[in-house]
């Protein structure tokens, strides 16, 4: 891969929540970044404020990078725009996709990637747009030893933990596993909270117990900032989101021939807020759903 001055030329596609704060780093380290843009300006002007430069076409876009980022919403967004990259020619190109991806459409891309002479790596995320911001994000990378070699100093732009967990596509599984987690925790609170109120025990005194003891986390932290004291930005990850990370976990569950009693539950919990026209609102709005599908505000 060449480099001009010795920082490589990047491209980066989807700098929305996520994508904003990894770019602004990118640039900030010293990267020729070209970017897309999108319906929100905002982002888009922000970073050419700070040196990038706006493509008027993936094919642009592509021409002009030698790494590709690509951080959207899911693997059918990832596959058009790995179409267009693969149109305009990735020869001696590596694409990185941080998006939260199903591993069996990474591993398909992979191969037409190669085949036009291209490389590719998963490596998506955990932490919240503040720490992408902050450059202080956690990447779970899937590439072989050579190619992680190559691309970890990029990813060290916008993340203080840069882990490979094994070859392409076991980043994107780690992501889901990781991810049934959170969205576990999240439907288990809704319920719990829904109990309670029911009973007598409102979010602030649940919270209370549970703060400093075996069962108090980050994730709890944020997902009760917004439910107990109204802070609407502590947990931004909307459940429209949510919802489509646990059809890839169901989904490599049963790929897998795992019985996905759990999974299957918690994706029906997060199809339902969608299904009422919640797609839009953030995880922690999942308690209030819950609790007025039972009766309890």
């Amino acid at each position: 891969m060449s480099e001009q001055g010795n920082k490589a030329a990047v491209g980066f596609i989807g700098v929305g929540l996520m994508g904003h704060g990894m770019a602004k780093n990118l640039v900030e380290k010293g990267h020729p970044l070209t970017i897309i843009g999108n319906r929100n300006r905002a982002p888009v002007e922000d970073l050419v404020g700070r040196g990038a430069v706006e493509a008027d076409s993936v094919a642009d876009l592509t021409r002009r990078s030698e790494v590709i980022f690509l951080c959207l919403p899911g693997s059918p967004e990832v596959e058009h725009i790995v179409g267009e990259i693969l149109q305009a020619g990735v020869s001696g190109k590596i694409i990185v996709d941080c998006s939260t991806s199903n591993p069996v459409s990474t591993r398909a891309l992979a191969a037409r990637v190669a085949e036009a002479g291209g490389e590719m790596a998963d490596a998506p995320l955990s932490r919240t747009p503040k720490e992408a911001w902050e450059g202080a994000l956690d990447v779970m990378a899937g590439a072989d030893e050579a190619l992680f070699s190559r691309i970890e100093p990029l990813l060290s732009c916008f993340a203080t933990k840069v882990l490979r967990v094994g070859e392409l596509g076991a980043g994107h599984t780690m992501k889901l596993l990781n991810n049934f987690l959170s969205l576990g925790y999240g439907a288990l609170y809704a319920e719990t909270l829904a109990i309670g109120a029911r009973n007598g025990i409102d979010a602030a005194t649940v919270r209370d117990v549970i703060s400093g003891g075996r069962m108090d986390c980050g994730f709890f932290q944020t997902f009760m900032r917004y439910v107990a004291d109204g802070d609407k930005n502590a947990h931004r990850f909307a459940l429209r989101n949510a919802h489509k990370d646990m059809r890839y976990v169901a989904s490599l569950a049963n790929e897998s021939g795992i019985a996905s009693h759990l999974s299957s539950a918690v994706k029906n919990g997060y199809a339902t807020a969608e299904a009422l026209g919640h797609g839009d609102d953030y995880l922690p709005e999942i308690a209030a759903i819950i609790g007025r599908l039972n009766g309890v505000e």
